[in-house]
């Protein structure tokens, strides 16, 4: 699916997804506020529901959007498997100055969580109590799955959370205000504006903040996902967002079958996809390597998984 991996100036997907890494800070312990519900939606969030229900039936009608996690139709050797972890893990595709653009090209260092990733949904006041219940339940089990793959603690909180995903409708934005402020107090007041009124070709993004150091540890990620969303374009977003915000940050053309590319052939995280997780958090590979330096370990581990048998 379209995905932008964003890296922000201010350190040293589906379907127009973004990443954005952002500097250290001190870990965010906000505290909830009541927000008061809106009488009925507005006619904004009317119309970009009506907007994104139909692209679903169209990527839908073109095959796209696909859930089966890739088969013998999308095959993947070893070599395409390293391959595609080099380019995802070690590059970042976009940055974010006074508005997102193209990042310098050169690689990073190695990114991951070493802190336990404890993660938290929580909605703006226009979402339904049902919409709000069944979000909470898939992301839940996505979060169980992704700490059986890479072997990392990786759980659903109510609280004291370390990754926060926003479900928010056009009709939230003046009133999460605080809540972006909150979240990301190190973004300017540029750069958060941009977050709240996201054009209508990024659906959903990921903002990862990690130390600024030799050993870049992510200590924090906040994703943010349209509310007027149909269901799996918005479940889509899930994927996408937490995984990149597990430490893969960039999308790849070449990669297939994978949600970390622009094309909206998968919806869901696929065989490949948990591949590059498993590879990221093996503990042969650290944080703050060079993607030269990995580079002969990715190939091994990439032989390993892509074996027969395995």
């Amino acid at each position: 699916m379209r995905g932008a991996v964003v890296k922000s100036m201010l350190a040293a997907g589906v379907l127009g997804a973004c990443t954005l890494a952002a500097p250290e800070s001190a870990p965010v312990k906000p505290t909830p506020v009541a927000l008061p519900l809106p009488a009925a939606p507005s006619q904004q969030s009317e119309a970009i529901r009506r907007y994104y229900a139909h692209l679903q039936e169209d990527l839908l009608v073109q095959g796209l959007m696909r859930v089966d996690g890739g088969g013998p139709d999308t095959p993947y050797s070893a070599t395409m498997l390293a391959r595609n972890f080099e380019r995802i893990a070690f590059y970042d595709e976009h940055e974010i100055g006074a508005r997102l653009q193209a990042s310098s090209g050169e690689a990073r260092l190695l990114a991951r969580w070493e802190a336990p990733v404890r993660v938290a949904v929580e909605f703006g006041p226009s979402v339904p109590s049902e919409q709000q219940k069944a979000d909470s339940a898939f992301v839940a089990r996505f979060t169980n799955r992704l700490g059986r793959i890479t072997r990392h603690p990786v759980r659903a909180v109510s609280g004291r959370a370390n990754f926060h995903v926003l479900v928010i409708g056009e009709d939230d934005r003046t009133a999460m205000q605080t809540r972006f402020a909150a979240l990301l107090p190190d973004l300017s007041t540029a750069n958060r504006r941009l977050l709240q009124n996201l054009p209508r070709d990024m659906h959903c993004l990921v903002v990862v903040s990690h130390e600024d150091s030799a050993k870049p540890r992510i200590t924090s990620a906040v994703a943010i996902v349209r509310a007027e969303h149909p269901t799996l374009l918005r479940q889509a977003c899930f994927h996408e967002e937490i995984a990149q915000g597990m430490g893969l940050v960039n999308d790849s053309p070449n990669a297939r079958p994978s949600i970390f590319n622009d094309d909206d052939e998968f919806a869901y995280l696929t065989s490949h996809d948990e591949k590059l997780l498993q590879m990221l958090y093996d503990p042969r590979l650290r944080i703050g390597m060079t993607a030269y330096e990995a580079r002969p370990i990715v190939k091994q581990m990439a032989g390993e998984l892509t074996a027969p048998n395995t």
